[in-house]
């Protein structure tokens, strides 16, 4: 049976959010089988529970957040990237803020502390989404035009292309498929970190948000060039954290997909408006489990390492 991964133990990190720029702590916890990804707001006077789903994202501007009536989780996209990279079904994550830490920016700093923890198999199958038709959505025309599909495929592959008129952007690798049959998560996506323009974040901050971001936390450029002393990490990692983006996004469906993911120009919102059209459309998916793990698809039986 290809069964359920949770953590062997807890493991616990300090940082800031990104927007907020509050000190935030967050406990990663073992969950049962078939309890799904948890996140739980242990600052409020009463503890509150927000489920992941397709339907609990409720605001997609610059990052993914969900909610549970008035309690709400900020940019949880990368923290779910690294779950899904890794396999993880069930979690509970205690946080005392309402931001995920951004930490180095990417979502090897969350590879680490869940491989700190160990993972562990438990005693019932994973549940995989199946897509069996072609799911689209679109939006704008000509320049603005973007989109993003998932096609049925027999494992889990992500294709996307990013259209940045930079020339620091422009000289990288714009266009970049990852295939987990084949690919490392943790080698190949997890270091990528997020981006932005100085001209951006003045804006940005001007209206309270970036308020924790800087060079240690993410690629800033100026309208000519790449600030960060240490420069890339990979000579296409815009892109490659298009596609770390993508794989939190669409693992907010609360299962992993079995499907090929293509997109241009998405985003936190088109991703999850993606999920919602797979949804609407039950003729589209089905959910499976592999009795015998050698007949899953390539690159979800073994359980990843750390890099």
């Amino acid at each position: 049976m290809l069964a359920q991964r949770t953590l062997k133990s807890l493991t616990k990190a300090v940082g800031v959010g990104l927007h907020s720029g509050q000190r935030v702590e967050l406990t990663l916890r073992p969950a049962a089988p078939d309890t799904g990804i948890v996140f739980r707001r242990v600052d409020l006077p009463q503890p509150v529970d927000i489920p992941i789903s397709a339907q609990a994202v409720t605001d997609t501007r610059l990052a993914s957040t969900i909610s549970s009536g008035s309690a709400k989780v900020h940019t949880v996209e990368h923290l779910m990237s690294a779950c899904a990279g890794l396999g993880i079904d069930n979690l509970y994550v205690d946080i005392t803020a309402e931001e995920v830490p951004i930490l180095d920016g990417s979502a090897s700093s969350f590879v680490f502390l869940l491989q700190s923890a160990g993972i562990e198999l438990q005693a019932a199958p994973k549940r995989f989404i199946r897509v069996l038709k072609p799911v689209e959505v679109r939006e704008g025309q000509g320049v603005s035009e973007k989109w993003a599909r998932l096609s049925p495929y027999n494992g889990y592959k992500l294709g996307f292309e990013i259209d940045f008129d930079h020339p620091a952007v422009d000289s990288t690798g714009q266009r970049v498929e990852f295939d987990m049959g084949t690919g490392s998560y943790s080698r190949d996506i997890a270091r990528a970190r997020t981006f932005g323009f100085t001209k951006d974040v003045e804006m940005m901050r001007a209206n309270g948000l970036a308020l924790g971001g800087g060079l240690d936390n993410a690629i800033v450029m100026d309208d000519y060039k790449v600030l960060n002393t240490d420069g890339l990490r990979y000579n296409d990692e815009f892109v490659k954290h298009k596609i770390l983006d993508a794989m939190g996004d669409l693992y907010l469906l609360g299962k992993p997909l079995l499907a090929a993911y293509t997109a241009f120009r998405s985003g936190h919102a088109l991703n999850n408006k993606l999920l919602r059209e797979l949804l609407s459309h039950e003729d589209a998916w089905e959910v499976v489990t592999f009795d015998d793990e050698k007949t899953a698809p390539q690159g979800f039986a073994t359980l990843a390492r750390a890099w």
